[in-house]
């Protein structure tokens, strides 16, 4: 057994460890040479998230994908860093709305520097994806460009809230296939198009990048209540303290005893007192609430692996079933 790339994807077949290894270090590479500047300082600014490391999820889904035609061909790594930097751009926004300190272990850009910065820092990382996809054709610019317009559509869902009279469980996931679903779709859909596989192919592992992605971001609403660790990339109980309402916080609304009115109450504003938001955390973990949320992580990965079924058996197969399993290995 080898171990693949950041993420802990488990391969059992030789050559392909060897072709994802060597894939994933040329995405790499051209993150580097991207992210490269005339100007030093702004070098300094964009290399911050590549240098902090990731677990690199859409690369991964790209090389993968492109097991299904030809992994060689030679638009299969600029498409998969198209992805990673679109994702990375989104990251810097994301840190100055959400006024986070930490991102991947260590300050944010906008803590290390000010939110000027990253605003455009996350600008330029998204210029240089636009330049690069340039070179993969039309119909590259046009997917990226539904993608992008899907991601940021989520996020302005999510800050606005739900309807009057709109589920704000299925709001919420509907919100989530948007904001992380669409890019991790597009990775699965760029893998197999650039290598040049079947039509259907192509389909099958965009609706699986889709619904990975959903389950992707479900795991990592589990984690940000139950790890103890910052395992998610963050610190533990952020969104609690910065008052994003998440999957288990919404099933505990949806579901709510009277048991729960102190729980609620501690939840009904940013948790910026340590030892409400410690309190928030304890009861939360012992909540059914966060079970069902596990639960659908679970759903959404078995959606996944059940998308991958007309497709052919092999190493490539089986390891996106295992991407599967170690989705929902996160949540537990």
């Amino acid at each position: 057994m080898t171990i693949v790339g950041p993420f802990g994807l488990s391969v059992h077949d030789g050559e392909l460890d060897a072709e994802i290894r060597a894939g994933m270090a040329a995405v790499e590479q051209e993150l580097l040479a991207a992210t490269k500047s005339e100007f030093p300082y702004l070098t300094q600014t964009s290399r911050h998230l590549v240098e902090a490391g990731g677990k690199r999820f859409r690369p991964l889904l790209t090389l993968l994908a492109a097991q299904f035609g030809d992994p060689q061909a030679p638009g299969v790594v600029p498409a998969a860093v198209v992805c990673e930097l679109t994702h990375l751009a989104t990251l810097y926004h994301d840190d100055v709305m959400d006024e986070a300190a930490l991102r991947r272990g260590a300050p944010s850009a906008n803590a290390r520097w000010d939110n000027s910065v990253a605003i455009l820092t996350g600008d330029f990382l998204f210029a240089k994806a636009s330049e690069i996809v340039a070179d993969l054709g039309d119909e590259a610019v046009r997917i990226q460009a539904r993608a992008f317009a899907r991601l940021v559509t989520g996020q302005i869902r999510e800050t606005v809230g739900p309807n009057p009279g709109d589920d704000p469980v299925q709001h919420y996931l509907s919100v989530i296939a948007d904001k992380t679903g669409s890019l991790i779709a597009t990775s699965g859909q760029f893998g197999a198009m650039f290598a040049g596989a079947d039509e259907h192919v192509v389909e099958i592992l965009t609706r699986y990048g889709e619904r990975i992605g959903v389950a992707f971001q479900l795991a990592d609403d589990v984690l940000d209540i139950a790890s103890d660790s910052t395992e998610s990339g963050k610190t533990p109980g952020t969104d609690l303290r910065e008052g994003v309402p998440t999957l288990p916080v919404l099933h505990l609304r949806a579901a709510a005893q009277p048991e729960d009115a102190h729980l609620l109450d501690l939840l009904s504003a940013p948790l910026t007192d340590d030892d409400r938001h410690a309190e928030a955390l304890r009861l939360l973990r012992a909540h059914p609430a966060l079970e069902k949320a596990r639960q659908d992580t679970r759903r959404y990965a078995e959606e996944a692996r059940d998308v991958l079924t007309p497709l052919p058996d092999g190493p490539a197969k089986t390891a996106l079933a295992s991407l599967c399993e170690l989705v929902v290995e996160r949540s537990c």
